[in-house]
C-alpha cells in the first residue's frame, strides 16, 4: 500500500530521509523544496525537528505529513465537483479492494443492523437500514481512484452525508465526521468536515442499481468521490460528530489523513 518507510535502526540515512520525506509533501511544496536544494538540514529548518536517530527521524516525517494535510485542507474546494461519467464507462467487473480476501470480508445480517449515531448531534437515535432506504437517494458514476495506482469507474446510488448530518442536527462547525467499520480489524477513518458536506459524498446503500454487494460494503459504505479509495470506509456502523482527531486505520500507518483533492 506504499507506507512510508520504517526506520528501525539506530542512526539515520540522510538521503532515504530526504527522499521519504519528498514523497509526503505535497506538489507544490515538493517543487519548491527540490529547488531550494533539497537536504537534511532544510528538512531540520521546516519540521523544527532535530534528527539524531531512527525516532526523531519518524517524527520528522510525521511532521510533514500533517503539513500536508494542512495545505491540501487549505487547497480544498467545496464547490469543486469530482467528474462524473457515463454508464457505458462503468467498470465491469468492479474490482474488490481491500487488505483481506473477499471471503474473509465482513458477512452482516441487514435486518439487524444499525448505524449508531454519537458526538455532537442532537439526534443520537440509531437507524435501520429500512429507515435509510427511506431518505431522499441520488446516484452518482465517479471513478474510485486507489493510493496503490489503478482506478476505477462505478455508479452509486444513496443519501448525501450532508443531508443526513443535517436530518441528526450534527454541529457542522465540528472538525471531523469519524467512522468505524465492521472489518475484523476495526477499520476506522475520520473525514474532514467540508469533505463530509460536499455535495458528491455519499452514504452509499446501491452500486449499478443493485442493493450494495458484500465485496462493496454492504449494507453501507461512504463515498467521497473527491479522496482516494482508502477514505471511503465500507462496512460502516458508527459515526461520530467531534472535535477530536481519532486517527484511522491506515491514517494510524502514516498515510495522510485528508488525501483527497
Amino acid at each position: 500500500m506504499g507506507r512510508m518507510r520504517k526506520l528501525l535502526i539506530p542512526g539515520v540515512d540522510k538521503q532515504l530521509l530526504v527522499r521519504d520525506a519528498l514523497k509526503v509533501m505535497p506538489d507544490l511544496s515538493r517543487r519548491r523544496f527540490i529547488a531550494g536544494g533539497a537536504s537534511l538540514g532544510a528538512l531540520t529548518l521546516l519540521t523544527g525537528c532535530d534528527v539524531i536517530d531512527s525516532f526523531s527521524a519518524e517524527s520528522m516525517l510525521t511532521q510533514i505529513s500533517k503539513f500536508n494535510d494542512a495545505v491540501q485542507a487549505k487547497l480544498f474546494n467545496p464547490n469543486t465537483l469530482a467528474p462524473t461519467f457515463p454508464e457505458s464507462a462503468i467498470t465491469r467487473p468492479f474490482p474488490f479492494n481491500a487488505y483481506y480476501a473477499l471471503d474473509d470480508a465482513p458477512d452482516i445480517d441487514g435486518k439487524a443492523w444499525k448505524l449508531e449515531v454519537r458526538g455532537l448531534v442532537e439526534n443520537r437515535k440509531s437507524w435501520t437500514l429500512d429507515e435509510l432506504y427511506k431518505l431522499p437517494q441520488e446516484n452518482q458514476i465517479t471513478r474510485h481512484i486507489c493510493v496503490e495506482g489503478w482506478s476505477a469507474i462505478g455508479s452509486w446510488t444513496g443519501v448525501r452525508l450532508s443531508h443526513f448530518l443535517q436530518l441528526i442536527g450534527a454541529d457542522t462547525k465540528a472538525k471531523y465526521v469519524w467512522f468505524n467499520c465492521a472489518d475484523v480489524d476495526g477499520y476506522n477513518s475520520p473525514l474532514d468536515m467540508p469533505s463530509a458536506l460536499h455535495p458528491q459524498t455519499q452514504m452509499t446503500f446501491r452500486f449499478d442499481n443493485e442493493i450494495l454487494p458484500r465485496a462493496y460494503g454492504y449494507p453501507m459504505k461512504i463515498r467521497v468521490p473527491t479522496k482516494l479509495g482508502f477514505k471511503n470506509p465500507k462496512y460502516v456502523v458508527s459515526m461520530e460528530v467531534t472535535n477530536d482527531y481519532k486517527g484511522g486505520y491506515w491514517e494510524d500507518q502514516g498515510y495522510n489523513s485528508f488525501s483527497g483533492s
